[in-house]
């Protein structure tokens, strides 16, 4: 089975999650929303479903998926330490564009 950052490397399949943001979408809806086939879409989701990103149910004749959030927290976790790094790196440029603003006799270029 593929690994949640191989399944969320297909941009068709984050759009398809971008939507159920929203909430529970049925089928129909999500081909309406990402202009794929029928088929498409639902091979999309399948490939979601085994990796536990979303799930069905039964709804009528309709099938309503929806975004399990369980696999993205592992997702979440990793990206964590990177998130700290951007942040230091944001700050530090943060405190250098203020040095340039500020005249700051200190800033070299």
């Amino acid at each position: 089975m593929a690994s949640t950052l191989e399944v969320l490397a297909e941009p068709n399949r984050r759009r398809i999650m971008d939507l159920l943001l929203a909430g529970e979408q049925p089928v129909g809806r999500l081909v309406e929303e990402t202009d794929l086939s029928q088929p498409s879409v639902s091979k999309h989701l399948r490939v979601l479903r085994d990796a536990g990103l979303v799930e069905v149910r039964p709804e009528a004749q309709r099938r309503v998926y929806r975004l399990r959030t369980e696999p993205l927290r592992a997702v979440d976790e990793w990206l964590q330490p990177y998130r700290q790094l951007w942040a230091s790196r944001l700050n530090a440029l943060e405190e250098q564009l203020e040095a340039m603003q500020d005249g700051d006799p200190g800033y070299r270029r």
